[in-house]
């Protein structure tokens, strides 16, 4: 065999592997929140950036209207993944044996959040609102357990509504069919820079959620079980994906291009509502303070024993 044969067979050998390593990436289905948030957008980001395609995962995102109808994906096993759910909704479904398991923190602190009703309306505070619909996205959602901890807290008599997303709340609201809306940006900055509605409230009001974990990185149990491997593959790319988005004016250009905004409201969405320690995935921050909370607000019975938070919680190594 002569020495050009035996260039072109390992030149062969060479595509072949590189094709199977092309087609090797492991699909993991993954339940969002809220499609567009900065908070939610990782794994997009990470995906056009290549950075999950680095660790083998290709990302199948189901965005949904909010954290109540991430968690239902998850635990009906039709995803595997979900990020953005709300941290009592999840405390609650495990609580009841729910097939759900916490593999990272989404958002600490709940600053990104907002209420806000029309230019017109006569409503300036929370405590205007008595008789009046307010706005959450979905049952067992992050903006469902702070408007239910706003009405405890401020002692409310308003009439909490699910709206789905920011964009099908702010046409409920501008229509008059709801009085207080709920958002979070990039979504709802132009509206407020027109003058057309007016922030009464944002979710760090809420005492229970400030400073707080609010949302949460989660995976069936099934899942979880079956697939740790992909699912420690997942939560690296995710680290490295939050990183990047922090570090590379590259990443702000994605998330501008991924929502159809200039790359100036992406940088304010970034900088002015979501810090760095915000979206870190390794620290859940108030879990003892959340407890209490979730108890007298019902979605759990009894606070869960440390044993029941050591099988709840389970966070991948970095």
């Amino acid at each position: 065999m002569t020495f050009k044969w035996i260039g072109r067979i390992a030149a062969v050998g060479l595509a072949m592997a590189t094709a199977q390593v092309a087609l090797a990436q492991d699909k993991l289905k993954v339940a969002t929140g809220q499609r567009g948030n900065w908070d939610t957008s990782v794994g997009e980001i990470g995906t056009r950036a290549g950075i999950f395609k680095k660790y083998g995962i290709e990302l199948d995102i189901l965005y949904t209207q909010g954290g109540g109808e991430t968690q239902q994906a998850v635990i009906s096993g039709s995803t595997e993944i979900g990020v953005a759910a709300g941290i009592m909704g999840v405390i609650g479904a495990f609580s009841k044996g729910a097939p759900v398991r916490i593999i990272g923190a989404e958002t600490t602190g709940a600053g990104d959040l907002f209420w806000y009703v029309r230019a017109d309306s006569p409503i300036k505070t929370l405590k205007d609102t008595e008789g009046k619909t307010i706005a959450f996205s979905t049952k067992g959602s992050s903006t469902d357990g702070i408007v239910t901890d706003f009405m405890k807290e401020y002692s409310l008599k308003a009439k909490p509504t699910a709206t789905g997303s920011p964009s099908t709340t702010l046409t409920q609201v501008m229509s008059g069919q709801i009085d207080v809306g709920w958002s979070a940006p990039p979504f709802g900055l132009d509206r407020l820079d027109k003058g057309e509605i007016r922030i009464i409230a944002s979710g760090n009001d809420a005492s229970v959620f400030k400073g707080q974990t609010v949302r949460l990185l989660i995976a069936n149990a099934g899942a979880l079980k079956d697939k740790k491997p992909i699912i420690d593959r997942f939560m690296k790319a995710y680290r490295e994906t939050v990183d990047f988005m922090y570090s590379d004016p590259k990443a702000l250009e994605i998330f501008a291009e991924f929502n159809g905004i200039p790359v100036e409201i992406a940088k304010r969405t970034r900088d002015g509502f979501f810090p760095r320690t915000a979206v870190d995935p390794d620290t859940i921050v108030g879990l003892n303070i959340v407890m209490p909370d979730a108890v007298e607000m019902k979605y759990i019975s009894s606070a869960l024993t440390d044993a029941q938070v050591k099988e709840m919680i389970q966070i991948p190594p970095k």
